[in-house]
């Protein structure tokens, strides 16, 4: 049978990463199949497209994953399918908590022949098995004998041969910005980030975070020896093709067990495997002196840093009071003192929040090293404590807003701001950190770093405005690039002038977590 897993985009964001998920379940595909991949940020695909395609390949079963945020685009690509007779099969964080939606028993129409509910590295096999029978059951559930939810090991963790996918849509950089790039060394015509994972779980259950309610909270963590062997494996690939390859540890919290985070990492060091990566890791963790020595030796160059806010207050009330907004500045010199830089996340129309908080917010980055900060509203994900808490309080007021999906709009109404007001803190953040001033002024502070850690930072920032503000087309990224004309032909100059010789510390990505939806 042929097998198509699909991942669709919002319409809205292009995701600079391909997702793990297809990449796992083709290598958990029972053998006699093939599995063909469609990541609909790199191939757009709208309903007619989908439906033409699995007709003239013959596809017999469609595999959709997709967050909150990519659901209402998810549903409509799967009506598609199952109008020309093909079956589907939906899974992910949205249907796992809203499988009478998927599946048409809350009153509306029907999406799914079946769902897939939570973790499905047990349930993928026999979900493929019973499609070739033509059972398809409605629900598939990870349980034990005595009908107890059951976490996968990741001790016996498949294999994914990098060596052999075809990764060619998932190329990252313009191709305007080759010629700057070869100037800094051979290897510069591709780059793609690839999503590693090395453990899963979070205890810490913060109030608008779904993580814990999908993933658990007990840790579930690789061995070592596998996340070396993938490595290495990129690394080869890299090198053979003579481009680049940066990874993103997807884990929630990359570092929630310190003591196997520090031996994970000097386990990448004696065997030689550091790539340039990313990872999510706590501000709180990155206390830990050795720890930091350790992702940097280890080829850490980005962290992403949940922050949230600067008001204890609000931190508080979510439930993440851990992070201590008069400990980030310490954090992040931290981590720029071993060419380590941040992405920093920020929510906006927290219940304390009231105007002014962006320029409150901005004055706090503006002190601290050149990251990539972040922007988002909170917004209230089914099933979590936020969304149940607003629920009793009457303040939704959009209670299904994933039907219909408005980027950067919030679903309820703050307790000290407008919904209006909200909105315009948000888009001042980016506007203040995106615009093309604000990019010269990031990379103008790192004149004194080598001219690669300039690039790095521009092509950083380039990228990640594209969260917010239109960036999917060719068109808006020349129109991009003409904006930041003055920036690249400062750094031609420079790398002209200069030569380069040292490599470029590897472009971030967008983070994969819900709540920045």
């Amino acid at each position: 049978m042929r097998i198509l897993l699909y991942n669709p985009d919002n319409g809205v964001t292009r995701n600079f990463m391909p997702h793990l998920w297809m990449f796992l379940l083709q290598a958990l595909t029972p053998p006699g199949h093939e599995v063909v991949l469609i990541d609909g940020n790199a191939q757009p695909m709208d309903e007619e497209s989908i439906a033409r395609y699995v007709r003239e390949q013959n596809v017999g079963l469609v595999g959709i994953g997709a967050m909150t945020r990519m659901i209402a685009k998810a549903y409509r690509m799967a009506d598609a399918v199952r109008a020309v007779g093909v079956k589907v099969v939906m899974g992910g964080p949205h249907v796992t908590e809203m499988a009478d939606e998927a599946l048409g028993r809350d009153g509306g129409s029907r999406h799914a022949d079946a769902v897939a509910l939570g973790e499905a590295d047990e349930t993928w096999p026999r979900i493929v098995e019973d499609a070739v029978r033509g059972t398809l059951k409605d629900i598939y559930a990870p349980v034990d004998d005595f009908g107890q939810e059951r976490k996968p090991s990741l001790q016996s963790y498949p294999e994914i041969p990098w060596d052999k996918i075809k990764l060619d849509q998932f190329n990252l950089l313009p191709g305007i910005l080759h010629p700057l790039l070869k100037r800094v060394g051979a290897g510069w015509g591709t780059f793609r980030i690839i999503p590693v994972e090395s453990g899963r779980g979070c205890p810490y259950g913060c109030e608008f975070c779904t993580v814990t309610g999908f993933f658990g909270d007990s840790i579930r963590f690789r061995t070592n020896e596998s996340v070396v062997n993938e490595l290495l494996l990129l690394k080869a690939r890299a090198r053979e093709e003579g481009g680049q390859i940066a990874v993103f540890f997807i884990d929630d919290n990359f570092a929630i067990n310190v003591k196997r985070t520090k031996s994970l990492l000097r386990d990448i060091i004696a065997a030689n495997a550091q790539v340039h990566w990313v990872a999510q890791i706590s501000a709180n963790l990155l206390r830990d002196e050795e720890l930091v020595d350790l992702i940097a030796a280890a080829g850490g160059k980005w962290i992403f840093i949940g922050m949230e806010s600067i008001d204890p207050a609000n931190l508080a009330d979510v439930k993440k009071g851990f992070n201590k907004p008069g400990e980030y500045a310490v954090v992040l010199e931290r981590l720029a003192q071993r060419n380590v830089f941040a992405i920093t996340s920020f929510i906006f129309g927290m219940d304390n929040d009231t105007p002014g908080v962006a320029e409150r917010t901005l004055k706090e980055i503006r002190s601290w090293p050149p990251g990539l900060p972040i922007f988002g509203l909170m917004t209230p994900l089914p099933a979590t404590p936020l969304y149940k808490k607003l629920e009793a309080a009457g303040r939704l007021t959009r209670p299904k807003h994933w039907q219909e999906f408005i980027p950067f709009a919030m679903a309820h109404t703050p307790l000290k701001m407008s919904i209006d007001e909200a909105h315009t803190e948000v888009r001042k953040g980016w506007i203040s950190s995106y615009n093309p001033e604000a990019i010269e002024r990031a990379v103008d502070s790192l004149n004194h770093k080598p001219l690669g850690y300039r690039i790095n930072i521009f092509i950083a920032r380039l990228c990640f405005r594209g969260i917010y503000f239109p960036q999917m087309g060719r068109f808006a990224w020349l129109k991009t690039i003409l904006e930041n004309r003055r920036t690249i032909l400062k750094l031609i100059r420079q790398g002209f002038g200069g030569g380069l010789h040292a490599a470029v510390p590897s472009v971030a990505t967008e983070p994969v977590t819900e709540q920045t939806d």
